[in-house]
């Protein structure tokens, strides 16, 4: 009998360690598992946006989105500019999500908005000219006004007779670079700047791109909100407030699920990240396009 107890025992060992083996390699509960990194698509060098040294304010909103999802962070870092960045790494299953784009961006499924922003113009505090629209009296006297080539300021400078004006000194910006086949970003701490040193009367920009180096001024300059009344000559409206919204793959719409219900509980701390930043913060109004409905 004992020896039959023994043959028992014998036989049951390896039984008992092949499923404890099996226990050990098996997949992890979900709910133990690490979580996949959050691969954010990031600009390596668009400033004040996002930077390879995590300086950029879209790069402190990412962080505040990882620790929403509890996910890490990991930035995935384009050279060129960042308008390249959907198409060369987000399309390519290099990263995972976009931090700012338009609402609606017909290239990615968008999250709903969380924040809005104006254009506007950048003057020196003291300066005596009074431009609070296009067809401000003021504007058609300032010198050397900067803008990004292409963008909806230059549309209106053209209606308003002031795009021969200030031709050259536009193309300054770039150094005369050609536009033709190739993408030329006007950086906005230099437009910014020439404000602050005189040598031009006026920028207009997107507020997120210029707030910074308008806050970093201690007050010499100052941002004037363009409204949002402006029109073509043929009568098109002409869009100066933009809705932001995060951007995903057309194909990853649990992803986009999973970035909205995070975003509910980062958003105080992505409002204190645009606020810090200078931002003139507004109500986002568009509700999402782009998205499953």
């Amino acid at each position: 009998m004992m020896e039959t107890t023994t043959n028992l025992l014998s036989k049951a060992a390896p039984v008992a360690m092949a499923a404890a083996l099996a226990f050990l390699v098996s997949p992890v509960p979900d709910a133990l598992a690490e979580k996949a990194p959050l691969r954010v698509c990031a600009g390596a060098k668009e400033n004040p946006y996002s930077m390879r040294n995590e300086e950029g304010f879209e790069n402190r909103i990412a962080k505040a989105l990882g620790e929403a999802m509890d996910r890490k962070v990991e930035f995935v870092w384009e050279d060129k500019p960042a308008i390249y960045v959907v198409r060369d790494q987000l399309d390519k299953d290099n990263c995972d999500v976009v931090i700012g784009v338009d609402t609606g961006d017909p290239r990615v499924l968008s999250t709903t908005p969380y924040y809005r922003a104006p254009y506007v113009f950048v003057t020196r505090s003291d300066s005596p000219l009074e431009i609070a629209a296009f067809d401000s009296p003021d504007l058609a006297k300032a010198d050397n006004v900067g803008y990004e080539p292409g963008g909806p300021a230059e549309v209106m400078m053209v209606k308003h007779g002031l795009f021969s004006k200030n031709f050259n000194y536009v193309k300054s910006l770039t150094n005369f670079k050609s536009s033709r086949n190739q993408y030329l970003r006007i950086d906005p701490a230099l437009m910014v700047g020439n404000v602050a040193s005189d040598k031009s009367d006026v920028a207009i920009a997107f507020a997120p791109s210029v707030a910074r180096y308008v806050k970093e001024s201690d007050g010499k300059l100052k941002m004037t909100a363009v409204p949002d009344n402006n029109f073509r000559t043929d009568g098109e409206p002409v869009l100066f407030h933009f809705d932001q919204s995060m951007g995903v793959r057309k194909d990853n719409e649990k992803l986009l699920e999973e970035i909205e219900a995070a975003l509910k509980e980062a958003k105080p701390k992505i409002h204190d990240i645009l606020v810090e930043e200078g931002i003139p913060v507004e109500e986002a109004t568009k509700p999402p396009s782009g998205t499953k409905s």
